[in-house]
């Protein structure tokens, strides 16, 4: 089911919100152009009406005169069909002469209006030319931007001939309470729907924002000792609950990891202490031992042989306590530019003579950062995670072999790392210990103490970096991961 963001509902919802605007202003428009059309028509019909009391009225005035009718009484009649009919003017055309009479009898200016417009001439003597060629009524539209001209021509039928009758009226299309009415539609919808889109786009620049800085303060390096940022609070009630919730399960988190961890430290010292004792236990029990034999033998040569057995022991426990405290105490370190090619080289030449009489060759590769670039590390401390290593290589490569020290620079997430790496072609790590290789007193051999490791792992920690084993390389490979400054 495929999931959507609140930014993308959001700018779908104002997407939608602009197209209703627009298919609304069109429906007013529409409405609004239905209403205009429905007001032409009722003009054009009133216009017709009005010829058509004409008609009449010029009619009734023929039969009551049975004869030529003064052309001073046709002015009175159309005034008085006209009166019935607001807002239209007309008056009778004479093929010969023009205009023989006019009236507007509704007229709203000041005074009664007696004039022909000069305007629209042509129009009327167009449509009554038209209506007594046709010798039926005749229509003309002349529609305008803000009104519709409407003009009819009636052909009268009487003693005199080639007269017509007219009448017209205008219909307001872009006028009036209707159209007034329209625009005050119109603009409460703009104002509406663009403050609202408005709105709506700072909301989403806003939150789209407030989301980004969320994704950037996650998505960075948390502080040492913690597992989850602490976020800063964005000023939106909605994400500051979520904020408020992060911090506190991050708060939770903490504490949680704090007692697991004192519990795997109360469970590692237990187990250190089992180790310790158990590795304590064996040299002591080989002292007294020998030296039961010695006193029971009573022989000079007898009691040589156990006090020499006896101060080997004491070597082992030393060597052992020697390495507990490596182990375990606190690290210092002092970082300085440190020249990695003769940092391998030195340890490579430590180790000479053990590798000569295993006939194990020892090789430095690559340019091993010899670069002017030095990496901020303390040099003393990495050479002893490097004996360690190069000690363990030695150990477990049979003769013939090769053991390889490399150091590269390289990029990892946007940081700069240093890698140091020990390979060697021995028979790999028995996979039975793998799990806990860097915990003390584990290890594969017989006379070890399973503790050269777990320094190592000490070490790279003080400085912020890892040790782990490379897995699937074609050689037993231990890399050591360091920032190439502190952070």
């Amino acid at each position: 089911m495929t999931a959507y963001s609140l930014r993308a509902r959001l700018l779908a919802l104002w997407i939608l919100l602009l197209a209703s605007a627009a298919a609304t202003a069109y429906l007013m428009f529409g409405f609004y152009s239905q209403s205009t059309a429905v007001q032409v028509a009722q003009a054009e019909v009133a216009v017709g009406r009005a010829c058509r009391e004409i008609i009449d009225r010029y009619a009734a005035l023929t039969r009551r005169t049975k004869g030529t009718i003064p052309r001073s009484e046709l002015g009175g009649t159309v005034g008085a069909a006209l009166e019935l009919f607001p807002g239209i003017e007309g008056g009778v055309w004479s093929a010969a002469d023009g205009p023989v009479a006019y009236a507007y009898p509704t007229y709203e200016g000041t005074g009664p209006k007696t004039d022909l417009p000069e305007a629209e001439r042509d129009s009327i003597a167009g449509v009554n030319a038209q209506a007594l060629r046709v010798d039926h009524a005749v229509a003309f539209r002349r529609p305008s931007r803000t009104q519709v001209l409407l003009v009819q021509g009636c052909p009268l039928h009487g003693p005199e001939p080639g007269l017509t009758a007219w009448t017209m009226g205008r219909a307001h299309v872009n006028d009036g309470p209707a159209y007034t009415r329209f625009l005050a539609g119109l603009g409460f919808l703009a104002v509406t729907v663009l403050g609202s889109a408005a709105f709506l786009g700072w909301f989403l620049y806003g939150f789209s924002g407030r989301i980004a800085r969320l994704e950037a303060a996650l998505a960075a390096p948390p502080p040492d000792g913690e597992d989850l940022p602490r976020l800063q609070r964005t000023g939106e009630r909605e994400l500051d609950r979520l904020v408020d919730a992060l911090n506190a399960a991050g708060g939770r988190l903490r504490e949680a990891r704090a007692r697991v961890v004192a519990a795997e430290r109360l469970a590692a010292v237990g187990r250190l202490a089992a180790s310790i004792a158990h590795e304590i236990r064996n040299p002591i029990a080989a002292m007294r031992l020998k030296a039961e034999n010695a006193l029971a033998s009573g022989t000079p040569e007898r009691a040589t042989v156990a006090l020499e057995s006896v101060l080997g022991q004491i070597a082992r426990v030393d060597h052992l306590l020697r390495d507990l405290l490596n182990l375990t105490q606190a690290r210092t370190l002092t970082r300085s530019p440190t020249d990695i090619a003769a940092l391998l080289s030195n340890c490579a030449r430590l180790h000479e003579d053990l590798a000569s009489a295993g006939a194990v060759r020892i090789a430095i590769e690559g340019d091993a950062l010899r670069g002017a670039d030095r990496p901020q590390i303390d040099g003393a401390q990495i050479a002893r995670a490097l004996d360690n290593l190069l000690l363990n290589a030695l150990q477990h490569t049979p003769p013939g072999g090769r053991v390889r020290l490399t150091a590269e620079r390289v990029a990892v997430e946007g940081a700069v790392r240093l890698h140091l790496r020990v390979s060697d072609t021995g028979p790999g790590i028995d996979p039975a210990i793998r799990p806990g290789l860097f915990e003390p007193f584990v290890t594969g051999r017989p006379d070890g103490t399973g503790l050269g490791l777990a320094i190592v792992r000490e070490i790279a920690l003080a400085h912020r970096g890892a040790v782990r084993l490379i897995d699937g390389a074609p050689e037993t490979t231990f890399v050591l991961d360091l920032p190439w400054r502190p952070s």
